[in-house]
């Protein structure tokens, strides 16, 4: 007898970069490594076919996103429903938050930068939408290295998940029967060496 279909494990996912920009390239702790972790989850959101949200922060000030980043955002094509320059810190804009996607709750990754500022309030308002927040610890990071773990604790406190890019890619899969699982173990193994620099540079040996 035949088991049950298999589905993925997050029914409504997205992928939310934040401010991955030139500006920032000197100042950001280890910022080579949200590059990476981000670089990883958009190639895991084309062969899984999720929604990618991108902003800028004063994007004429502070420069484009990063040109790492620019082919895969490229290349995602209609998947990226939102690359928003904005003022505000969080992301959660009206281009954004009226996208059909977010009618009904939302499993939300997120990376990107500063973790203390927008990637904060961008969490918080997207728990206070109702929908579910992923902070991605190999993924966000601050100017101050110190900032980073004071916001990943007070926003495990606000209600949202912190955990690593892996961890959200494949429970967003959820069963190795889902047709897309082969073409993303490729990424995990294509992405293996980046995982470990992204994971020693930003954690080391704790979230």
């Amino acid at each position: 007898m035949a088991g049950p279909t298999p589905e993925r494990r997050f029914k409504n996912p997205a992928v939310f970069v934040c401010d991955i920009q030139e500006k920032f390239r000197p100042t950001i702790h280890e910022f080579d490594k949200v590059i990476l972790t981000a670089r990883k989850l958009l190639l895991a959101a084309q062969s899984l076919s999720l929604p990618v949200f991108v902003t800028t922060q004063n994007r004429a000030r502070l420069g484009d996103t990063v040109a790492e980043l620019q082919p895969l955002i490229a290349a995602a094509g209609p998947l990226v429903h939102a690359d928003v320059d904005k003022t505000r810190f969080s992301m959660w804009l009206p281009p954004l938050s009226s996208n059909a996607h977010f009618s009904s709750p939302s499993e939300v990754a997120i990376v990107g930068i500063e973790s203390h500022i927008c990637v904060t309030q961008t969490a918080l308002d997207l728990l206070a939408a109702g929908h579910r927040v992923y902070v991605l610890a190999d993924g966000v990071s601050s100017s101050n290295r110190q900032e980073v773990p004071v916001a990943l604790e007070r926003l495990r406190q606000a209600g949202a998940v912190v955990t690593t890019s892996e961890s959200w890619i494949y429970e967003c899969m959820g069963d190795a029967g889902i047709p897309e699982f082969r073409d993303m173990v490729r990424v995990v193994k294509v992405t293996m060496g980046d995982t470990r620099a992204a994971l020693q540079g930003l954690l080391g040996s704790k979230i």
